[in-house]
């Protein structure tokens, strides 16, 4: 003979509820439901990003600026000339 339908239908349901649970759904909505705990927990994930990106860029801008003296001292010409003044005007603006 076949199966059950409410055999299957609570399997499914079964599924629903652990894949449910596994997203942690409940704390979600409860979260949702208190807004002054979103705000906070949205502004410091926010600050921390932030603060992320600043790290970063500036990681990043003194690498640049290292490979940039770097490509000075191989004095290219044209290429050379140009990275110079890059590099003058950045150390002038840090000072």
């Amino acid at each position: 003979m076949g199966k059950d339908p409410f055999e299957e239908i609570n399997k499914k349901i079964e599924e629903l509820s652990v894949n449910i649970e596994k997203m942690k759904l409940a704390e979600y909505v409860e979260m949702l439901k208190n807004p002054r705990r979103l705000f906070f927990i949205n502004f410091f994930a926010g600050i921390a990003r932030g603060f992320g990106m600043a790290v970063g860029f500036t990681l990043l801008g003194a690498v640049i600026l290292y490979v940039l003296q770097r490509l000075v001292v191989l004095n290219l010409p044209l290429i050379g000339d140009f990275i110079a003044e890059l590099v003058r005007i950045v150390s002038e603006q840090l000072e």
